[in-house]
């Protein structure tokens, strides 16, 4: 689409991501102009999908929790007008998550509160305790987040000062000495690259929480999604510009962000402006003298978390059963401590996902294999580049590289699925420089800043800058996921928007 000439916006946003999205057409319904700009040919950041062998393979979104009636994802996607038109598909009962480990070991994450005890505690008889005081302290948690439950008892401070420091490792550890049983109540870890040392149990317990309440898959997953919400957004009037490379800004004296300009040689003007890319991205476009140099200093300095090597096989038709839960499979005995491999024991475990079939047929279409993978891993190829938009072939040793790694994933995941390899079609992947590219994230760190429980409030970013009509959104404000980065949308918006008036809407049926 054409930038529209003549036009002074009242809110321009860059990055179509789901932060990005949730921003616009929030203040498009509140009657603002909206203007969404996205350097890719699709929006979504790490919600893109492609298409390899007729099949849709998705790139980061690969379940949604808090969906249940009344919950908090189920309301916001109704007030998104999502709700009706997506089609989601509710994950096993007794068993949405699994934990298990090279020895056969294989636990059971059911949903709800009284079916995830009940599951545990005859796994693990004499600790019935120990997982009672963790769900007990979840939920108190999360009552403590009163943006996370929807409700208007916030201050500035979004995330109370109690929660800020008790780190999830130490905390799981002080419960129980079961070893088993520390791993299986922090198995889902890879949800956000959990670091024993700095990661907080208010992270842990605000997405854990959100899967234990009614996680569901979407079917054709993030294709769906960016659709309909794209389809929603314009019925709002957001007017998205795609295939369009922010190169810089023009500024007043004020320090005011006057025009953005792209690499065309087009430019946009608003009144205020968004960006959802990550803060690093966002002072390297807008130049770091536009910013107070010890905001710049922090920022920079703050740690990312892991990238990851993302491996998808399409299946032969009937082929390989599609099993209606996820697998987090761990080779080490500490599932804190996989982030923590050497190149010959890579990867030490990995989050295991089968699509929805189209068909609705007990058989997968393709699956999706996750493992962590540092950017130092790929260092030697990260000044090539290689998108859709801006297509380019990596050289052979990097495809060398990536056909290595896609063997030591396959040969583990033979342990699992011995007749893996009868099944399979085609095998593609993914790795750090893929996300890189595609989300502009730090190193293709995959939910952006790390957390830290010993120094909290270093690593908690707000809105607001010093360029005054310059605004942060994102999974770097508040934490990552659909529903983080929902939130970190609503704290933004709230900016500019009566905060009371719009949970309200929100909450209601």
């Amino acid at each position: 689409m054409k930038i529209k000439e003549n036009i002074n916006y009242d809110f321009v946003i860059i990055g179509g991501g789901f932060a990005g999205m949730s921003c616009a057409y929030i203040l498009a319904k509140e009657g603002h102009k909206v203007a969404l700009i996205e350097k890719n040919i699709q929006l979504g950041g790490s919600l893109q999908i492609f298409s390899r062998d007729k099949k849709i393979l998705d790139t980061g979104l690969h379940y949604i929790g808090g969906y249940d009636e009344g919950q908090n994802l189920n309301k916001l996607f109704n007030y998104f007008g999502l709700k009706d038109t997506l089609q989601t598909k509710r994950m096993d009962e007794d068993g949405y998550d699994y934990i298990s480990f090279s020895d056969g070991r294989k636990y059971a994450h059911a949903m709800g509160y009284e079916k995830f005890i009940s599951s545990l505690c005859k796994d693990f008889p004499d600790e019935e305790h120990a997982i009672n005081q963790f769900c007990k302290k979840i939920q108190e948690y999360c009552q403590k987040f009163p943006l996370y439950e929807l409700n208007n008892n916030i201050t500035d401070d979004y995330i109370n000062e109690d929660l800020r420091n008790e780190n999830a490792w130490e905390y799981i550890s002080s419960l129980t000495s079961n070893k088993t049983l520390q791993n299986v109540l922090a198995g889902n870890n890879m949800l956000y690259a959990g670091v024993k040392e700095k990661t907080p149990l208010f992270v842990h317990a605000l997405i854990f929480n959100n899967y234990i309440c009614g996680s569901y898959k979407i079917i054709t997953g993030g294709a769906q999604l960016i659709k309909q919400f794209s389809k929603n957004m314009r019925k709002e009037g957001v007017d998205i510009y795609t295939h369009k490379q922010v190169t810089g800004a023009t500024f007043s004296a004020d320090n005011k962000i006057s025009q953005l300009l792209f690499d065309n040689g087009d430019k946009i003007t608003g009144k205020n402006y968004i960006s959802a890319i990550h803060p690093n991205e966002t002072i390297s476009l807008f130049g770091a003298n536009h910013f107070s140099k010890s905001w710049v200093k922090r920022v920079t300095h703050l740690e990312q978390t892991l990238s990851a090597f993302l491996l998808q096989i399409t299946f032969k038709p009937k082929s390989f059963p599609y099993f209606n839960y996820n697998l987090y499979h761990f080779f080490n005995d500490d599932v804190w401590e996989t982030i923590n491999y050497t190149e010959d024991n890579w990867p030490l475990g990995f989050f295991v996902f089968t699509p929805v079939p189209l068909d609705s047929s007990e058989y997968a279409e393709s699956i999706s294999v996750m493992c962590y993978m540092k950017h130092e891993d790929v260092a030697q190829w990260k000044d090539s580049f290689n998108t859709t938009t801006h297509p380019s072939d990596r050289c052979e040793s990097y495809q060398a590289f990536k056909r290595q790694k896609e063997e030591k994933v396959l040969e583990k995941l033979e342990t699992l699925f011995p007749d893996l390899r009868k099944a399979m079609l085609h095998v593609y992947s993914s790795t750090p420089l893929t996300f890189k590219d595609y989300t502009a994230s730090t190193n293709g760190s995959i939910y952006g800043i790390l957390k830290n429980s010993h120094s909290p409030l270093s690593s908690m970013l707000h809105p607001k800058t010093k360029i005054p009509n310059l605004w942060l959104t994102g999974q770097n404000i508040v934490f990552h996921g659909i529903l983080g980065t929902a939130i970190s949308a609503l704290l933004t918006c709230f900016e500019f928007t009566n905060r009371e008036t719009l949970l309200k809407k929100i909450n209601q049926p």
